[in-house]
């Protein structure tokens, strides 16, 4: 009885096995239209933000160390941010973020450490008809206060 009952379940086990494997029709061959469409996002453009800062009289400058902590790129619609944190407080300009996607951002910028200078910030846009020659797209912080 018990070999008999043994070889029965052997039997139907062997059999399960062979029905699940034995067929590809179950297979999901397209992918689903969500899954599509989350593709297209991630290989939306994306664009290379120059960094400089607008002192208070206007001036532009791409050039020197400021008590910088961070430049910081916020997507009005989402929320998203991207940030060029430097660690010690003092950034080099110009500074560069790789990677931004196409929207419209607020950009500014966190004290650094010593805490001299104070930083506004501006709206833009980020696209195909912002990059410059250089190939960026460039963005000044205005400088609001400095010690």
């Amino acid at each position: 009885m018990k070999s008999t009952i043994f070889k029965m379940l052997m039997l139907s086990g062997s059999i399960a096995v062979l029905a699940g494997c034995s067929s590809n029709d179950d297979m999901i061959t397209s992918e689903p239209k969500n899954l599509t469409d989350k593709k297209e996002i991630s290989k939306s453009k994306v664009y290379t933000i120059r960094y400089g800062l607008m002192s208070q009289n206007g001036t532009k400058t791409l050039s020197g160390s400021y008590d910088v902590g961070s430049f910081i790129a916020t997507n009005t619609t989402t929320g998203e941010s991207f940030e060029t944190y430097a660690g010690g407080g003092f950034q080099s300009l110009p500074k560069y973020y790789e990677g931004v996607p196409a929207g419209t951002y607020t950009f500014t910028a966190m004290q650094g450490q010593g805490g001299w200078v104070g930083y506004g910030s501006v709206t833009g846009v980020v696209s195909d008809s912002q990059v410059d020659n250089d190939g960026y797209i460039t963005v000044y912080i205005p400088i609001v206060w400095e010690e």
